[in-house]
């Protein structure tokens, strides 16, 4: 596979990861803040099958294809924007695992809400806030991934 390729598909899965992130994740904030604990289930539901559709594949391609064309291109992990890069994804994915177990606990107590027709329990509101707590720093980290990848110097690139 030639490298153009690789690096349109890596483009494209970054595309993919960021979007169904950042829109996961506005679509969750704001169903938690109508309180409605059937639109919170409903939304919550998406959220966590948008994940596995989406995220998790793109969150397993992403280093993958990264390093396959590193590879290709002969760089060494200890390259500066490399190694920040794989450390800063690094970061991301240790926000994005407890989100996701928190995501699928959120989906089923709101379920349960719905199903005994309660309000959602402090523990839900408690985890929502980690939750989005949890996003920031690993939003951050992808912003400047992508800053990385496309203002990283290549040797013989010129820019």
């Amino acid at each position: 596979m030639s490298y153009t390729l690789i690096k349109t598909m890596h483009i494209l899965s970054m595309v993919l990861l960021f979007g169904t992130g950042l829109g996961s994740a506005f679509y969750k904030w704001m169903a938690d803040r109508t309180g409605n604990p059937q639109h919170i289930a409903a939304t919550n539901r998406q959220v966590v099958l948008a994940d596995w559709i989406f995220t998790t594949p793109t969150v397993i391609f992403q280093p993958l294809s990264g390093l396959w064309m590193i590879h290709l291109l002969g760089l060494p992990l200890s390259t500066p924007w490399v190694a920040i890069s794989l450390g800063l994804y690094g970061l991301a994915g240790a926000c994005w695992l407890p989100v996701v177990w928190l995501q699928i606990r959120m989906q089923r107590m709101a379920e349960d809400a719905v199903i005994r027709q309660q309000l959602l329990p402090p523990a839900y509101w408690r985890m929502a806030r980690a939750w989005f707590w949890l996003g920031v720093p690993a939003f951050i980290s992808m912003l400047l991934v992508v800053a990385l990848m496309v203002f990283k110097h290549l040797p013989g690139a010129g820019s």
